[in-house]
């Protein structure tokens, strides 16, 4: 199936790990891609290149997505190679382990600018850019199991994530009269190159706790932002879909490890 085909998309943080599966998955449907970076340029350009391997084109563009000046001009380059975009995802994302009292404000800032205010600064101008094309789109957020699990040591993570949740929902109500649709994925726990090195086995550990008995792969997020992303979903908005092998359905996560 070509779900995608003749619609271009701008995906954050794609240059590896969730962000470059989606991109991939995007790709295998016939979608072209813009693939944000902020430092990681190496990257960004493997995921282009694997992009362009399958079919389609892609450019790499860079921009810090908290910062306004950067995704003004991030959207300007976007749209000057792809001409119009109809698919955005908020996936660009960066966490501090560290217990609240110990927590410092530049670490707080650092993940909630990323993190959240980078969904509402690219949502606000990818809803403006669809608006004035008059032709709908879709915007999707990369959530969390922290969306309604509290995670110790993780407070700056989880309050950006649950901001998301509900900023997905209003975006969804203010954009929808103009045929944009916002939906949120949320993840389990995902084996990419970040979570590798958070455990000794990182997949062992967590495909204990899975009921599906395995970790998510990039590949899992990026067919659900497919779905959302396609005409399969054209009349879902504002919700969060789970996409964790049943892992926070389970009343007595993670207790019972």
């Amino acid at each position: 199936m070509n779900l995608l085909v003749g619609k271009t998309a701008l995906v954050t943080g794609a240059s590896k790990g969730v962000g470059k599966g989606v991109a991939l998955e995007f790709a295998r449907q016939g979608a072209d891609v813009v693939v944000n970076y902020n430092g990681d340029r190496v990257g960004a350009e493997a995921t282009v290149a694997a992009v362009e391997a399958l079919g389609r084109r892609a450019w790499a563009v860079q921009a810090n997505v908290g910062d306004a000046a950067q995704v003004a001009q991030m959207f300007d380059e976007a749209t000057a190679a792809a001409s119009r975009l109809d698919i955005l995802v908020n996936n660009a994302g960066v966490q501090t382990w560290k217990a609240l009292l110990e927590l410092e404000e530049r670490e707080w800032d650092r993940v909630i600018d990323t993190n959240l205010k980078g969904c509402f600064l690219c949502t606000q101008a990818a809803g403006r850019h669809m608006k004035e094309h008059g032709q709908g789109g879709s915007i999707i957020n990369i959530g969390s199991g922290c969306n309604k699990v509290a995670f110790p040591k993780l407070v700056d993570y989880t309050a950006s994530k649950g901001g998301i949740e509900q900023f997905t929902k209003v975006a969804a109500c203010e954009l929808g009269p103009y045929g944009i649709r916002v939906n949120c994925v949320a993840p389990g726990a995902v084996e990419i190159e970040r979570t590798k090195e958070e455990s000794g086995d990182y997949a062992g550990t967590w495909a204990k706790l899975t009921p599906l008995g395995r970790v998510g792969l990039p590949g899992d997020i990026g067919e659900a932002a497919v779905f959302f992303a396609s005409a399969l979903s054209r009349f879902v908005t504002g919700q969060t879909l789970w996409v964790d092998g049943g892992l926070f359905s389970k009343p007595s996560w993670p207790y019972d490890a």
